[in-house]
């Protein structure tokens, strides 16, 4: 399914389109208003996610048109305009859901299939892993997930900051998680072709990695004589 997503900040711009890709969705993302109106005609999304603070012209403006030129495109306000009187004035200019800045992603993610089913609109995807197998992401592991193609690890959408050694291990050991990995393999992935490092090595990283894990639902479990695995809560 295509979603429009209107939004000037090019920041969230990035992580919604990345988080929404890694759902399944096609995301066309546009961050004026007056080029808004015209990828709306073009792309003809299935949703539409729109902020209101836009140059060219504001959101309110652009689905006022939108819905003046009898598109009915579900939309989702997402805007830092978080008072009743503006909640009104969107619903009643044409949109169909209100969600305040700053929002939950899985929040935002619930709210969108919620009403495009209410649409009758294809199917939602349901899962993040369903929408990325073999698509370059690792499965989602408690909001833990791994962009193959560019070695990213992202939790909950967003690009965990780790050097190098502990983003290798992490994206490691996220390739099958709950499943154990023994540290000889793991360093041959953590540190590939240093001869003079020796096997060790690979317990001070995964200590690093364990300090950086300890605020995510994620525990990262040393087995003796088997090596070391990511285990999720409970």
């Amino acid at each position: 399914m295509k979603l429009l997503l209107v939004e000037d900040n090019a920041t969230l711009q990035t992580t919604l389109t990345r988080t929404l890709a890694r759902q399944g969705f096609e995301v066309t993302a546009v961050g004026d208003g007056l080029l808004a109106f015209d990828a709306w005609r073009t792309v003809q999304p299935d949703l539409v996610l729109l902020d209101l603070s836009l140059p060219g012209q504001d959101g309110l403006t652009l689905l006022g048109k939108a819905r003046a030129a009898g598109w009915r495109t579900p939309v989702i306000v997402l805007t830092a305009r978080g008072t009743v009187g503006d909640r009104i004035l969107g619903l009643n200019t044409g949109a169909d859901d209100y969600l305040p800045k700053p929002f939950d992603l899985d929040e935002l993610e619930a709210r969108i299939k919620a009403l495009l089913r209410r649409q009758g609109v294809g199917e939602v995807p349901s899962r993040a892993s369903d929408a990325t197998a073999g698509k370059g992401w690792t499965p989602s592991f408690h909001g833990l997930q791994a962009d193959r193609d560019d070695g990213a690890v992202y939790l909950n959408g967003q690009p965990m900051e780790l050097p190098p050694r502990e983003l290798a291990l992490l994206r490691a050991l996220l390739a099958k998680p709950g499943h154990a990995f023994a540290k000889e393999r793991l360093f041959e992935q953590v540190f590939p072709g240093e001869l003079d490092v020796q096997v060790e090595a690979i317990e001070v990283v995964a200590y690093r990695l364990r300090k950086k894990l300890s605020a995510t639902p994620v525990q990262l479990v040393t087995l003796r004589g088997l090596g070391y695995l990511l285990k999720g809560p409970g």
